[in-house]
């Protein structure tokens, strides 16, 4: 078995990781500047294959001796193009979000648990309580639905007054839910 160097090799090996380190973080900061302030939004599900992504590239990139700068900041390049180009479409077209992000999910109604619903979302009982706390409710009679929401939080949604508009008009399975041809026309 060949002698392996794992604590170190060279130091033209560290010099050349320590400088792809520093210029693909650089140009991976400009890129994300660039491409916007959606790019780093709460993570849904192609936000987090696009960090996992952007991650798994930076790492290759600076520790890959067969990938250059170059190929690193292309990959960098292609992988925001197709971020920015996916929010895009999403917001084009109702249809295609759901496709990418999902749709929300109604796990609590009216101090009902929806226990089908939770129990497909992975969602316990202690985690919705622990948003209601957090939303500073102090009356579980104040709480409409709890929301398991695309990007993975649980939003509160308190009773509404008379006279008021729901927020719960794309929550499937909510009283409130307003088809997508529908929502449209009432807007």
């Amino acid at each position: 078995m060949e002698h392996a160097n794992i604590f170190f090799d060279n130091w033209g090996k560290l010099g050349r990781s320590v400088l792809l380190a520093a210029l693909a973080y650089l140009a991976l900061i400009f890129l994300l500047r660039v491409s916007g302030k959606r790019t780093l939004s709460k993570l849904n599900v192609f936000d987090f294959v696009f960090v996992v992504a952007l991650g798994s590239t930076l790492a290759t990139t600076i520790l890959s001796s067969d990938t250059t700068l170059a190929d690193g900041v292309m990959a960098f390049a292609v992988l925001t193009g197709l971020q920015v180009l996916l929010s895009w479409l999403c917001v084009a077209s109702r249809r295609i979000g759901e496709i990418v992000n999902g749709e929300p999910t109604l796990i609590m109604h009216q101090g009902r648990f929806l226990e089908d619903a939770m129990r497909r979302e992975r969602v316990t009982r202690e985690e919705a309580l622990a948003a209601i706390r957090n939303a500073s409710v102090k009356s579980y009679d104040k709480v409409n639905s709890i929301v398991l929401e695309t990007d993975g939080t649980l939003s509160v949604v308190w009773r509404r007054q008379e006279g008021e508009s729901s927020s719960l008009v794309d929550v499937p399975g909510h009283p409130d839910f307003v088809q997508d041809d529908q929502r449209a026309d009432q807007h």
